[in-house]
């Protein structure tokens, strides 16, 4: 069960007990028929709203869980002017790449723009730094390319010399 089921669960559950709770309170037999329609008619709308919702990208504003990560590799981008900048990022520790939106701003998608550039030049990937804090210094980057890994260490030479020998022995 995923993390989304989890919550619909709990969410039935509830749902069920307020549903009790109308079925057993002191009112008319039409009003608790009311109630309990209403309760059954919640279930099917509320799970097909989560799955609707599970096909939109998260705002950024709303990211809660990882509000304390310092950088993240954006795996893909999309622009519309106007209208936001979507994202699809690896989080660390997490196996699937989420996606998220962005309102639109000239200057984030021009520093995107020249990363995803920068990035493909170095055969490195895009980076975004402190991607959910939401009070972003317009005077620093948000997006990146990461750095070029480091060449692998030279081999250190041994501790003896290198002895020559002779092809000749003199007697």
């Amino acid at each position: 069960m995923t993390v989304t089921t989890h919550w619909f669960v709990i969410g039935a559950a509830l749902t069920a007990l307020l549903c009790s709770i109308a079925i057993w309170a002191p009112r008319s037999v039409k009003l608790k028929l009311t109630a309990l329609v209403c309760a059954a008619l919640f279930l099917p709308v509320g799970y097909a709203a989560l799955n609707d919702i599970l096909s939109r990208p998260k705002p950024m504003q709303l990211e809660t869980a990882h509000k304390e990560l310092q950088d993240v590799a954006v795996i893909s981008s999309l622009m519309r002017e106007d209208e936001g900048i979507y994202l699809w990022l690896q989080l660390p520790e997490v196996d699937e790449p989420r996606s998220y939106k962005l309102p639109w701003s000239d200057e984030a998608a021009k520093q995107l723009h020249k990363a995803q550039q920068n990035a493909e030049q170095n055969g490195t990937n895009v980076q975004m730094k402190k991607p959910f804090e939401t009070t972003i210094d317009t005077q620093d980057p948000v997006f990146y390319a990461a750095p070029q890994a480091a060449l692998p260490p030279k081999q250190a030479p041994e501790d003896r010399p290198i002895e020559f020998k002779s092809a000749a022995k003199s007697n």
